[in-house]
């Protein structure tokens, strides 16, 4: 008997890996189940068992999705590409099913599962040794840099984004998608959103692949206790081509998100970096970023309030599709509530924005 979670139709993905890969079938075996994979906030992530081996599905959310967002063939294009590059899972094949409304109804992506554990709370850090999860922090900023320094054109992707006017576009991207998820007042938001606007930086020297929500609990973790390493990054739906900083400035909101997500009492956003666990602080990633790119890393307090604007937009959003009946999973009924904190944040970040644009060390990042 086949487990039905919300969004998938187990026994079309049986029949559609039959058809279209019969290596991965299991003809001889029990059947697929598959489970709704916890930690997503916008695609869903389903695991799949059953098969050759074990599987992963992607797919849009069950409703109000917007047009520049979840686009999975741009996820599975950019994932395909990376193989070889940086960790990633294998990509399997993307489908769309919007006709045929086999599967999903919609356009989804398949690919081989990953072993290892993703770091999403403090109780997850008790796999692995203050050194290892040092050394860990260390090489999610090498990760990133190796991923910065990949020629697009080299893997395929050379066309995957506009890198003139990037953070300019991004600004009305999530502008665009803030007013599509409107369904109450927020005016520390809208502040924000004017103050972002109104200083948005040129274009950057450098364009890189930009992973778009770079983040500890985006990666699964493997290997012993005294010696974690990254064994894929995952969550690529916003990658494009453009300016590097906003992954830098994505990564140090969340390296903080614990402090904020503690102050406000909404514990709901995942985050397994807290003081003692033996994660390095946030100038010691930035050192090891530079070091491994060959850089100086600028000041990034515009980039770190951006970061703050735009996942307080994805939240309103995910409340947006709550308060619809249109999203599955656990701890969305209370996410709206960070909104109005995520915002304070971002403006904290813009007032400390220097008044010259001179290169700063790590420790001023």
């Amino acid at each position: 008997m086949t487990h039905e979670p919300p969004g998938l139709d187990v026994a079309g993905l049986a029949a559609w890996l039959a058809r279209e890969h019969p290596e991965l079938a299991d003809p001889a075996g029990p059947g697929l189940t598959a489970s709704l994979i916890t930690g997503g906030r916008s695609n869903l992530t389903y695991r799949v068992d059953g098969a050759a081996l074990p599987l992963v599905v992607r797919r849009p959310p069950l409703g109000h999705v917007l047009s520049s967002a979840h686009d999975m063939r741009r996820e599975h294009r950019v994932i395909t590409a990376l193989a070889g590059t940086i960790p990633v899972p294998r990509t399997v094949a993307v489908v769309d099913d919007t006709e045929r409304a086999e599967v999903t109804g919609t356009v989804f992506f398949v690919m081989e599962h990953v072993a290892g554990m993703v770091l999403a709370r403090p109780e997850h850090n008790a796999a692995w040794t203050r050194e290892g999860l040092g050394r860990l922090g260390v090489e999610l900023a090498e990760v990133l840099a190796d991923l910065h320094a990949t020629d697009p054109a080299a893997v395929g992707l050379a066309d995957f984004g506009r890198p003139a006017g990037y953070l300019g576009r991004q600004m009305k991207t999530w502008r665009r998608q803030y007013d599509a998820s409107r369904s109450r007042p927020q005016p520390l938001l809208d502040t924000l959103q004017g103050r972002l606007e109104a200083a948005v930086p040129d274009d950057g020297v450098r364009t890189a692949i930009v992973h778009g929500d770079y983040r500890l609990d985006n990666v699964i973790v493997a290997g012993p206790p005294d010696a974690p390493r990254i064994a894929a990054v995952l969550d690529w739906e916003m990658a494009t081509l453009g300016d590097p900083l906003v992954d830098l400035g994505m990564l140090g909101m969340y390296w903080h998100i614990r402090e904020l997500t503690t102050t406000s009492g909404v514990d709901v956003v995942p985050g397994a970096i807290v003081p003692g666990a033996g994660y390095p602080d946030f100038g010691e990633v930035i050192d090891a970023y530079a070091a491994r790119a060959g850089i100086a890393v600028p000041d990034l307090s515009w980039y770190r309030a951006f970061a703050c604007f735009k996942l307080a937009v994805i939240l309103e959003g995910i409340h947006y599709r709550f308060t619809g009946g249109q999203t599955v999973g656990d701890g969305f009924d209370r996410i709206g509530e960070l909104v109005e904190p995520l915002a304070a944040e971002g403006l904290d970040r813009l007032a400390d924005t220097p008044p010259t644009t001179a290169t700063t060390t790590a420790g001023g990042a």
